[in-house]
């Protein structure tokens, strides 16, 4: 089973929406946090250490992800989504592009 990571800033919006619609995916255990230390579940080093794919939804939080946990991330793959911080929780926009851009990431079974 693959553990996957969906981090944003406050762990509010486009973190737990993406964690909600890959939380049924097959293979994988799903988790969010946020980097900010306002966030909602604040990232730690130990989910990024047991965690083998991490996505940011913008490149300040891979900055900041790989600032702070740059010993812990040694064997997660990090991808960079791209998603500005535009969207409300499940938002349709929103759920449209995670599964437009997530899935070739994820394993199939």
């Amino acid at each position: 089973m693959k553990r996957v990571l969906f981090v944003c800033g406050k762990n509010r919006l486009r973190s737990p929406t993406a964690e909600q619609v890959f939380s049924t995916w097959p293979g994988i255990e799903v988790g969010s946090a946020g980097v900010n230390a306002d966030a909602d579940e604040i990232l730690t080093g130990g989910m990024v250490s047991e965690a083998d794919l991490i996505f940011v939804m913008e490149k300040t939080h891979r900055a900041k992800l790989t600032r702070r946990f740059k010993v812990q991330l040694k064997s997660a793959r990090l991808i960079c989504l791209d998603i500005p911080d535009d969207y409300a929780f499940m938002d349709p926009e929103l759920v449209r592009i995670l599964e437009a851009r997530v899935p070739k990431f994820l394993p199939t079974i």
